[in-house]
């Protein structure tokens, strides 16, 4: 991965775009629809919504398929353990 002060940043910003409502037991991903939103007990198993996911992260980042999966397993670790 030779870009990975990038993806680390891109990491960064998903991270920092997603909203977790502790309250509402409620996940906000700037990846899905704003009026989308996951509980976090259903988080880890969000396999169907990795092309969403893929999407965005290609779209917005330029991100190669394997750039997305590595994104998408850092980012995944670290929202598990915010919840």
């Amino acid at each position: 991965m030779e870009n990975k002060k990038y993806l680390d940043k891109v990491i960064g910003s998903l991270v920092r775009g997603t909203r977790i409502d502790y309250d509402e037991g409620r996940i906000y991903a700037p990846f899905l629809p704003p009026t989308y939103f996951l509980p976090p007990f259903h988080f880890p198993l969000l396999s169907p919504l990795a092309s969403s996911f893929s999407k965005y992260c290609k779209n917005t980042f330029g991100l190669t398929e394997e750039e997305v999966d590595y994104v998408w397993e850092q980012y995944r670790s670290i929202i598990k353990n915010k919840i």
